[in-house]
């Protein structure tokens, strides 16, 4: 039943932490973007893309996924068979907990192409939370190495 408790809260822990991985929203900013200077470009949307943005590998899901296996490893047999029981469980645990981090911080995106004003095509990915449709007029945002389409 410990070994379950243990289980249960690291992985509450590591989907916590994957869910404050950063974002790549169009509507969202990060602490270092406030107060700066964008520029702007103005341009039509020629196209809209369903893309996948792929998960997150920073680690934390590995590390903590590795910790449970080891954990949980340790309880198969005594001496010897204790530890080897730690070692695959710890490998089996990191594996699992890196590709539960990818999967729980996946996003779906839309590739965003653009013609600007200037005539130059442009194309975005970025969080699909907003709809952009062909031939809408839209904004160019570009600042602190960041771009985004806004309305």
């Amino acid at each position: 039943m410990r070994l379950l408790n243990i289980v249960i809260a690291t992985t509450a822990a590591t989907v916590l932490l994957v869910g404050c991985a950063g974002s790549q929203s169009g509507a969202g900013y990060s602490r270092s973007q406030t107060r700066g200077e964008m520029s702007v470009r103005l341009g039509v949307v020629e196209s809209v893309r369903n893309v996948t943005i792929e998960g997150t590998q920073s680690g934390v899901g590995a590390v903590a996924g590795g910790a449970v296996g080891g954990i949980a490893g340790s309880n198969v047999g005594h001496g010897k068979g204790s530890t080897v029981g730690s070692i695959v469980g710890a490998v089996a645990g990191g594996l699992a907990g890196q590709a539960l981090e990818e999967h729980a911080s996946k996003k779906a995106g839309l590739e965003i192409t653009i013609k600007l004003d200037d005539g130059k095509l442009i194309a975005i990915t970025q969080e699909a939370d907003e709809i952009f449709r062909p031939g809408e007029r839209i904004r160019v945002l570009t600042g602190g190495g960041v771009t985004r389409v806004s309305r």
